[in-house]
């Protein structure tokens, strides 16, 4: 069995600034850790730091077992790498190693011996390191997730798959496979929801010790263990789940408040007894050796310094303003989207809130796209906002806007590629809303309210992922949007920032429709419409994950 242990682990950043100090935990044989925390505060820097994938600048980290690791992006736009080459990548270092030999051998390889008994020492040693062996979980964990043999998949390009088809690979490779300790930076993205319950369950089940970052709160409460919080510049573990760890993070924030407000009452019971001593000492030369007591008692109590205050709680406050529009928001009529929906009817009402479910590929995302362009005959009156998608879905049917409806997109991916050089100040003073006469101090007032100020002027394609989603929300707060079309919203915010947005859509005046397999932001919506995946499109009472 494998286990982790972490010991003092620190990290600065290139400018200067520190990231965490001192942050200890334990991933013991078996449990199931997950890393929790503000965006931006070091979780998947410390994934990093355990994986060796960057230098433990202080503190130090033992682990036992073999290790596996999921990072939080698979495979981009761009990415060129076979499935192969991902299943590569997610075995042991000295199987990579025997495959490199034969991929060399397999270059030289012409009609001299020589050649040929290089190229047949390689397969042997692929053979001894495990390689045939490899290859079998390979295609077993191909025909359980793509339905399809090894042998006609090894060669398909990464990108070529679903993001849901990816993770899931990934995720059932590293399960299956020897490795005894797993780090997976948020596994569930991308996932719907059965394939989010399959994980929970492989989860449970695993004997592996697994660290996890994961901003998915249903994930969470079914699988952790225990809870590492970073935050505040350090870490802290909570013994239980996350379903106590709440109320144990309010404790322990008393705590630390009671525990400063005595330190500060001594610390000044000290300073007081110390400057009532000196006035006495003047007048009475007994008393010189109590003052100098007392002055040293104060100032060995100085060295040790306060006790820590609670982390300052994050304060994201979403301003969706909205807008009266006409009675009906959205109308469908006898709408179908080529091979992915059946015709289908729909219509949605001013302040409706309605979440789209479904599993991966049924046409959810297409069908927000679809509305954001302006649905399928656009007037000027619904023109779509800045930023909005165009929809290349091939359709039929009729796709309509309502009277005074402005819809405004967000996207999954954050593909917005015209912003990815501008800092977010550029984007707010001089971009996207110079229109409304935006000054930097009021782009700052602006960033502030999302915990973006810092930020500020920061370009957005350097941003974390939760970031990049918290400034696009921001965006959608400042366009005019009457109607919210949202694609997996909650997908990299962290808990108070999915919590801010949630609020912040009950106070929106206007409409939402939005696609999420995040159980528990679901529960905040009133209707729900199932793209099942035969093609219908339904509407169901309750939300239904699995038409199965």
């Amino acid at each position: 069995m494998g286990y982790v242990d972490v010991a003092g682990a620190g990290f600065v950043l290139p400018d200067g600034r520190e990231l965490f100090a001192d942050v200890s935990f334990r991933v013991g044989e078996g449990a199931k850790v997950a890393l929790v925390g503000p965006n931006g505060a070091g979780k998947t820097t410390l994934l990093r730091m355990v994986a060796g994938d960057l230098p433990m600048q202080t503190g130090a980290v033992a682990r036992s077992g073999g290790l596996g690791v999921m990072r939080q992006f698979i495979g981009m736009i761009g990415d060129d790498r076979t499935l192969f080459d991902l299943a590569l990548s997610l075995v042991e270092p000295s199987l990579r190693a025997a495959w490199e030999r034969v991929s060399r051998a397999a270059e030289s390889l012409d009609d001299q011996e020589r050649s040929q008994l290089a190229y047949a020492n390689a397969l042997g040693l692929w053979g001894e390191a495990g390689g045939y062996d490899a290859e079998v979980l390979f295609d077993t964990v191909a025909v359980s997730i793509l339905d399809k043999t090894w042998d006609d998949v090894k060669d398909r390009p990464v990108r070529t798959l679903s993001g849901g088809q990816q993770k899931r690979f990934a995720l059932d490779l590293l399960l299956r496979g020897s490795d005894e300790v797993l780090l997976l930076d948020e596994p569930d993205n991308f996932l719907d929801v059965p394939a989010k319950r399959w994980l929970e369950t492989r989860l449970r089940e695993s004997a592996k010790s697994v660290l996890y970052v994961s901003h998915d709160r249903e994930l969470l409460a079914q699988t952790a263990d225990r809870v590492v919080a970073v935050e505040g510049g350090s870490a802290w573990t909570h013994p239980g789940g996350f379903a106590s760890w709440h109320e144990a993070r309010v404790h322990r924030h008393e705590r630390l408040e009671e525990n400063r407000r005595r330190w500060d009452e001594e610390h000044q019971k000290l300073r007081d007894l110390v400057l009532s001593l000196k006035q006495k000492a003047m007048y009475n030369d007994g008393l010189a050796s109590r003052y100098q007591a007392a002055q040293t008692r104060l100032r060995k109590f100085e060295e040790a310094g306060p006790p820590p205050l609670p982390p300052k709680e994050q304060s994201v406050r979403m301003n969706l303003r909205g807008g009266r529009t006409g009675k009906r928001a959205v109308i469908c009529e006898s709408l179908e989207m080529e091979d992915l929906t059946f015709p289908f009817d729909l219509e949605v009402w001013y302040g409706d809130r309605v979440a789209v479910l479904g599993a991966n590929g049924t046409g959810k995302s297409h069908f927000l796209r679809l509305l954001a362009a302006g649905g399928s005959d656009p007037s000027a009156e619904n023109k779509p906002v800045d930023g909005a998608p165009l929809s290349h879905v091939a359709h039929s049917g009729v796709a309509r806007l309502g009277a005074r409806v402005r819809p405004g997109h967000f996207s999954q991916t954050h593909d917005r590629p015209e912003l990815l050089d501008r800092t977010l100040v550029e984007i707010l003073w001089r971009g996207d809303d110079h229109r409304n006469g935006m000054d930097r101090a009021g782009a700052m007032k602006a960033l502030s309210r999302y915990e973006l100020s810092a930020q500020g002027d920061q370009r957005f394609g350097t941003l974390s992922g939760g970031q990049q989603a918290r400034f696009l929300v921001l965006l959608l707060e400042l366009s005019g949007a009457t109607v919210l079309l949202l694609d997996e919203p909650t997908d990299n915010l962290d808990l108070a920032s999915a919590e801010a947005l949630e609020e912040g859509l009950r106070q929106f005046d206007g409409t939402v429709i939005a696609v999420t397999h995040d159980r528990w932001f679901t529960r905040s919506f009133d209707r729900y419409v199932l793209f099942q995946s035969d093609g219908e499109v339904v509407e169901t009472p309750t939300p239904v994950w699995d038409v199965r």
